[in-house]
């Protein structure tokens, strides 16, 4: 559920402002916001952090992140001094936001049909520092913050958590919810991370054929960039709650050097800032140490596409290879099949023609038709015709395949002087440092009208580069 806690001064329990979903408008108008708002003086830059909430269809600015402050720490106040609401004028306010994650689903037996969900929480906090006057407005979905402040305020919880009987009671139970809150934003990332490495499929094992082979796709290389993606936004909301968390820290810290804050808190809460500045600095490093985990399994899934697409252009590159053999095994038969016919050809040709009724050598007789006769003069008229024509097919065939050979050559010699005429020629240098260098060194008793040829040559913008690299 979409949710806003409000927890005003002197109230007993939280306020709680909710939707109907994690993803509907809240049960409140604009004006009845606006309002509310208003009349806790609350700083307009955490407009931005409640905007990523309301009715939506997919997370909206999931990656945003941010810290604000605000302090009117200065005596006589520039605020609104009310002692009856317990407002002295005198305030700090900071508003920030922070990301958790939290599994939705991990019935399903395969890792990665787990279903993980990234949240988003909102944080306004003002503190009076004279009446110890605290106000704190949370912006979440769901009701996980809200159980888990009830709990830290009940009888069940710490007693400088729920104490607030003076000004530094109070200051101290606030740092209490700070660290609440960043706790709740770092306990479920080191299992995310994780995961993320266990989600990944393995790509190493032989290539050769076996049941160990794995034979990929080009729709593996999707699957490695949809989790390189997840593992990329990971890093990147790591990153933005490790920010947060050190202007946090910083913010805290500064307050003990500030001329405006008050000496007594300065001195009675000096040992729980430094103990607040200490646990946030614990879990600067537990993010810093999620973020190199998670940068180093971006590389690792970088890597792995890369080989996949490797392997993958390696099996194109093979595929390739046996058709080139095969297409030169076809291209062979195809030259042997082209010489015979060159050979058989005329004599094919000039084999049909005698047989025709054109030329006769031979006078068939009737009376003995199973004798046969032979014609030697039939013979050297077809010898004498088949040769000279297979030696001029072969000749033709060869000047054809010549004229072809010198017409890729030379289409290759004009596109090599032609791909040379269109490179760009580099610009020349000259020894001279510039323009005022190269007019010192000619002598203007021997040339006339030097002064005005040095002016112009001094105010044109010269085409070469003038390098200043020659000593």
């Amino acid at each position: 559920m979409f949710n806003i806690l409000l927890f005003p001064p002197c109230a007993d329990e939280p306020r709680y402002l909710s939707s109907d979903t994690s993803r509907e408008r809240l049960n409140i108008t604009r004006r009845s916001l606006a309002e509310l708002f208003t009349f806790h003086q609350v700083m307009p830059t955490y407009l931005d952090f409640i905007f990523v909430f309301g009715r939506q269809v997919d997370a909206k600015d999931p990656k945003f992140g941010g810290f604000r402050e605000l302090k009117l720490m200065k005596d006589p106040p520039r605020g609104f001094n009310i002692p009856n609401m317990g407002r002295s004028g005198r305030q700090f306010q900071l508003c920030y936001n922070l990301k958790g994650v939290v599994m939705k689903n991990d019935e399903a037996e395969d890792v990665k049909m787990h279903e993980w969900s990234i949240r988003q929480a909102a944080i306004h906090h003002q503190f009076d520092i004279v009446y110890g006057t605290t106000l704190w407005i949370v912006t979440k979905g769901r009701r996980d913050l809200y159980d888990r402040i009830k709990d830290m305020t009940s009888q069940k919880g710490r007693e400088e958590d729920r104490s607030f009987a003076t000004v530094e009671e109070c200051f101290r139970s606030s740092l209490g919810a700070h660290l609440l809150y960043c706790q709740w934003a770092i306990e479920g990332w080191r299992w995310y991370v994780r995961w993320l490495e266990n989600s990944l499929m393995a790509v190493y094992g032989p290539r050769g054929p076996g049941e160990a082979c794995q034979k990929y796709k080009s729709g593996d290389i999707q699957v490695l960039q949809y989790w390189l993606d997840k593992t990329n936004e990971a890093v990147i909301v790591l990153q933005t709650n490790f920010e947060v968390i050190a202007c946090l820290q910083r913010f805290y810290l500064s307050l003990l050097t500030n001329k405006d804050f008050p000496e007594r808190l300065r001195e009675k809460n000096n040992d729980d800032i430094t103990s607040f500045a200490a646990e946030l600095g614990e879990m600067m490093t537990d993010f810093g140490m999620q973020i190199s985990r998670s940068r180093l399994l971006a590389d690792t899934i970088r890597d792995r596409k890369g080989l996949i697409l490797q392997h993958i252009q390696s099996e194109a590159a093979e595929r390739t290879e046996q058709l080139n053999i095969n297409m030169e095994r076809e291209a062979l038969g195809m030259r042997i099949i082209t010489i015979v016919t060159l050979l058989f050809l005329p004599a094919t040709f000039v084999s049909t023609f005698f047989g025709t009724d054109v030329i006769k050598y031979q006078k068939q007789r009737e009376e003995m038709p199973g004798e046969g006769s032979f014609s030697a003069l039939a013979l050297k008229r077809w010898l004498q015709v088949t040769i000279p024509l297979t030696v001029f097919t072969l000749l033709l065939a060869w000047i054809t395949y010549r004229l072809e050979q010198t017409r890729r050559r030379f289409q290759n010699r004009k596109q090599l002087r032609h791909s040379k005429r269109n490179e760009t020629p580099p610009s020349p240098t000259f020894p001279w440092r510039s323009s005022m260098s190269f007019a010192t060194t000619l002598n203007p008793t021997k040339f006339k009208g030097f002064s005005w040829m040095t002016k112009r040559t001094l105010s044109l913008q010269l085409p070469f580069h003038n390098s200043d690299d020659y000593q």
